[in-house]
C-alpha cells in the first residue's frame, strides 16, 4: 500500500501542466537535458524550469547527473551543469489494485517452461501486422518504444514497454519485442537484436 501511495504521488506530480510539459521535453530527448533547454522549449524562465524539474526528481520521475557542457576540463572550465533524464523506475496506479504484472510474470514463466517461445513470437508478429500501417516512428511511439533517430538510416528505441518482464525473462521478451516490431514495420525497415544499456534490445535500420 505504501508503494501504491508513492506511485500515486509520482503520477499526481504531473497534474501541473508546465511540469508535465517539462517532463515531456526531457523524455523526448535522446540524452540528458539541462534546465536552459527545458526553459527555452517551454518559453519560461530558467528558475521556473529548474523548480519544476527538481519537483520531478523528488517525485522519482527524473534522475540527475552532472557534466560540463563545454567539454572543457581543469581550472577555468566552470561548474558542471545539472542535467536531467527520465528515471528508470516505473510508476503505475490502479484503483482498485490490480496485479497484471504478476499475471504476466506467471505467463512468461509458463511459456519458458513449456518451450512455447516460437508460438509467442508468431502471435506477437501477427499482433504487429494487425496494427494500422503508419509512418514507422509514429507506429513505434504509439506502442511506447520512444524511437529516436541515431543517424539517417538507424532508429534506436529508448524505452522498452515490457522492461520489468525483459529483466526477468530476457530471451523470451526480447524475442517477443523483435517479432512484434517486425510485424509493425513496412518494407523499408528491418528490425534486429542489438542490446545495449538504457534502451530496448531491438534497433531498426534501412534495408
Amino acid at each position: 500500500m505504501i508503494e501504491d501511495l508513492h506511485d500515486l504521488d509520482a503520477v499526481a506530480s504531473l497534474a501541473d501542466p508546465v511540469r508535465r510539459r517539462a517532463y515531456r521535453v526531457v523524455a523526448d530527448e535522446a540524452g540528458p537535458v539541462g534546465r536552459d533547454e527545458v526553459a527555452e522549449a517551454l518559453g519560461v524562465g530558467r528558475t521556473l524550469a529548474a523548480f519544476h524539474l527538481d519537483k520531478l526528481v523528488a517525485a522519482g520521475l527524473l534522475e540527475v547527473s552532472y557534466a560540463r557542457r563545454s567539454g572543457k576540463t581543469g581550472p577555468g572550465a566552470g561548474r558542471p551543469a545539472k542535467l536531467y533524464r527520465v528515471a528508470a523506475a516505473e510508476h503505475a496506479v490502479s484503483v482498485p489494485p490490480r496485479a497484471y504484472l504478476d499475471a504476466a510474470e506467471l505467463l512468461a514463466e509458463a511459456l519458458e517452461q513449456a518451450g512455447a517461445e516460437q508460438t509467442l513470437y508468431r502471435v506477437a508478429e501477427r499482433h504487429g501486422r494487425r496494427r494500422p500501417k503508419t509512418e514507422v516512428t509514429a507506429a513505434l511511439t504509439e506502442q511506447g518504444y520512444a524511437p529516436v533517430a541515431a543517424g539517417p538510416d538507424r532508429i534506436e528505441l529508448r524505452n522498452c514497454p515490457f522492461h520489468r518482464l525483459a529483466e526477468q525473462f530476457p530471451p523470451l521478451i526480447c524475442g517477443m519485442n523483435l517479432a512484434m516490431i517486425t510485424g509493425l514495420l513496412d518494407d523499408g525497415w528491418i528490425a534486429r537484436m542489438d542490446p545495449a544499456p538504457g534502451r530496448c534490445c531491438v534497433t531498426l535500420s534501412k534495408k
